[in-house]
């Protein structure tokens, strides 16, 4: 069974990873449901099998070969393959409005949309743990100073805590990717750093700033504030690169009044 550069496919080969990866879901007391996303021939579903008296797995697979692999050789599982693209997926319904885990080691080619879905349902996903590309993992997790800092990593730390689980070198994949790996993990705060009725908002400035990168903020975001606000806070005087996570979130509330 060969993996499909259409779909982005890298078997992870090493069970040591695998099992580590299974066991870094552990928040288990907050969700008895769990989500697999391209489970492929089930090295990583086998151990979370393993764990099937902490919670109810269900995998996604787009790919129907694999869809076939799984039922020959997980036959207890063919109940729960939820077979078609997961980001076309009502997330709600999965697990009937019921909270879950979600992991994989996830197709690299729609890395960037799986986060940006995880975002749109984060009221439903208490955790996550997944591997991705290092360079996105490494985005995720930078902190502002940082070269990577940017979009999608202030976009997921506005709604989790992340934090590196592990690096994986790429030959303990088959095909081995032209990329560096590394797993991370998402706990979802308590409380997000920017409410839902201002999230929107919150996205436009941030992309705003990042979207003219070398430039401060006085520049990128005079769409959205008045001159008079922008000379009374140095803030403004910054790239985004240099702006904090809590600093994006404060922006955001001032940001408020000014739009229509």
């Amino acid at each position: 069974m060969r993996a499909k550069k259409s779909y982005g496919q890298h078997f992870l080969t090493n069970e040591h990873y695998a099992r580590q990866i299974a066991e870094a879901l552990q928040l288990t007391d907050q969700y008895q449901h769990v989500l697999e996303v391209g489970p492929g021939q089930g090295m990583l579903t086998k151990h979370l099998l393993d764990r099937r008296d902490a919670f109810h797995l269900k995998v996604s697979e787009a790919d129907q070969d694999m869809v076939h692999y799984l039922k020959v050789h997980y036959p207890e599982l063919a109940p729960d393959i939820l077979e078609g693209d997961f980001l076309r997926q009502a997330l709600e319904r999965v697990f009937e409005g019921k909270p879950f885990g979600l992991v994989g080691n996830f197709p690299y080619n729609i890395s960037s949309q799986i986060l940006i879905k995880l975002l749109d349902n984060y009221h439903l996903i208490p955790e996550m743990v997944g591997m991705f590309q290092k360079e996105v993992a490494d985005r995720v997790i930078s902190d502002h100073g940082s070269k990577v800092y940017g979009v999608i990593g202030v976009l997921v730390q506005s709604r989790y805590s992340p934090s590196l689980v592990m690096n994986v070198s790429r030959g303990n994949f088959a095909p081995p990717p032209k990329v560096e790996s590394a797993v991370i993990r998402l706990v979802r705060r308590e409380h997000p750093l920017v409410p839902d009725a201002h999230y929107g908002l919150f996205k436009h400035v941030v992309k705003s700033a990042f979207g003219q990168r070398r430039k401060m903020l006085r520049n990128s975001l005079k769409s959205i504030f008045p001159p008079e606000v922008m000379a009374d806070l140095p803030l403004f005087e910054r790239r985004p690169e240099q702006v904090s996570l809590h600093d994006f979130a404060d922006l955001t509330e001032r940001a408020v009044p000014y739009q229509a």
